[in-house]
């Protein structure tokens, strides 16, 4: 009884509570046991999510091409291209540099998205020297590929052209369009869709055992990172690092 209790359990506070309860509900859909690993991969074509492979983007230039896996490559980690394919389907891309796991991640919080039933339908004009390494990072992959399609519209893939573009001469800061979540909407699928990855109840239940980020990691086929987070936004940091100092002091 202590056990299945233990599986039951929510996060303490009710914003969490809420996600995880989403979250359970994703878990419960794909058929997977309390403290089995979730397959987003698998999740996605129920979805309508194509993941494509990056080598299979044939617009991209080969400068730009080389510039996304090497000087930007962890400024981006992928998303979904806001125009469906005439069958209903939308592309995901993954950055192929972060590894299975983190991709896992990405993909996660693009199908969390779909379930939600979230839409990308805020119009930003972004000077991209007022972005954050990340936010430019994501932006590039848009804009970058929007420039190398020549004969398409840069609408396909949610960039749209800058309706009054500065002159060259009056500033060099790249004026982008894009079409994105909302705050509220983002935090929401990556929240919830790190708690389908890593569920609350069986965290919990890892954590109080002394088990390491790594040997959860490990577990639920994620990164340590995404571990880390859950533990922090789930109150349970304050026990992972008590269960751990035992361990750490007998070595």
């Amino acid at each position: 009884m202590a056990a299945m209790n233990d599986f039951l359990a929510l996060p303490p506070t009710e914003k969490r509570k809420q996600f995880e309860l989403r979250a359970l509900a994703l878990r419960d859909f794909a058929g997977v046991g309390p403290a089995e690993p979730l397959d987003p991969f698998a999740l996605a074509q129920f979805a309508k999510l194509l993941v494509v492979d990056f080598d299979q983007i044939e617009e991209l230039s080969e400068e730009s091409r080389e510039h996304l896996l090497g000087a930007a490559t962890n400024e981006w980690s992928g998303g979904a291209c806001s125009r469906p394919l005439p069958n209903g389907w939308r592309i995901v891309i993954l950055n192929p540099a972060h590894g299975r796991q983190r991709n896992r991640a990405t993909l996660m919080e693009e199908v969390s998205h779909v379930f939600l039933g979230h839409k990308a339908n805020r119009l930003a004009i972004i000077d991209e020297g007022s972005l954050s390494p990340g936010e430019r990072g994501r932006e590039r992959v848009r804009s970058l590929a929007a420039d190398d399609k020549k004969e398409k519209s840069s609408s396909d893939i949610g960039v749209i052209p800058h309706p009054n573009p500065l002159p060259k001469r009056e500033g060099t800061r790249k004026k982008i369009a894009a079409r994105d979540y909302n705050q509220s909407d983002e935090e929401a699928a990556y929240a919830i869709g790190a708690a389908a990855l890593v569920p609350y109840a069986a965290l919990r239940q890892m954590v109080l055992a002394g088990r390491t980020a790594d040997q959860i990691a490990r577990r639920f086929q994620v990164s340590r990172q995404l571990v880390e987070y859950r533990i922090k936004v789930t109150h349970l940091w304050a026990l992972h690092k008590g269960a751990s100092k035992p361990r750490t002091q007998h070595v």
